[in-house]
């Protein structure tokens, strides 16, 4: 089935009225050096053995870094770290130049401020249309006491205060 102008821009709409989370999804090449990018397309799979997922857009100039590798790690953004969202979403080469940032002991490059940080193994990648799912079982669980950030309707920041969690 062929898509649509109109139905493209109806989803868009849909979708982006869609509450998410907001993660930077982070690896190295092949080189060794660091790839990042913003993703809101992120979900839990399974808890036996513990699962998550994200997908790419083959469109991505890091799509090879992330499919080559056999592991990536996921920041789940707080709610303060809007530059950081809005810079590794751009197209600017120089993204870790924006944050500070260590290798862990799997070698992942991991940004400092998250809400949480998913270091994952990957698991399985499936071919979905113009994207690439990648799922990753979870091999390092950090938490830090902050709020995490959302999207919704093209704003990013964190759970407003009326909302009850």
């Amino acid at each position: 089935m062929s898509t649509t102008t109109e139905q493209v821009s109806l989803f868009k709409e849909v979708m982006g009225s869609y509450p998410t989370g907001v993660t930077i999804v982070t690896s190295v090449d092949e080189q060794g050096t660091p790839v990042g990018l913003t993703v809101n397309s992120f979900a839990s799979v399974s808890i036996d053995p513990l699962l998550v997922l994200w997908s790419i857009d083959h469109r991505v100039s890091s799509l090879d870094a992330f499919k080559n590798s056999n592991k990536f790690a996921i920041h789940i953004l707080a709610g303060e770290q809007k530059d950081l969202c809005w810079s590794f979403s751009s197209k600017d080469a120089d993204r870790f130049g924006t944050c500070e940032w260590k290798f862990s002991d799997y070698n992942l490059p991991i940004i400092s401020g998250a809400f949480a940080t998913l270091q994952c193994k990957t698991f399985k990648q499936v071919e979905a249309g113009d994207h690439t799912i990648l799922i990753g079982e979870v091999i390092d669980i950090q938490k830090n006491e902050k709020d995490p950030m959302l999207y919704f309707r093209r704003n990013v920041g964190s759970i407003p205060e009326n909302w009850s969690i």
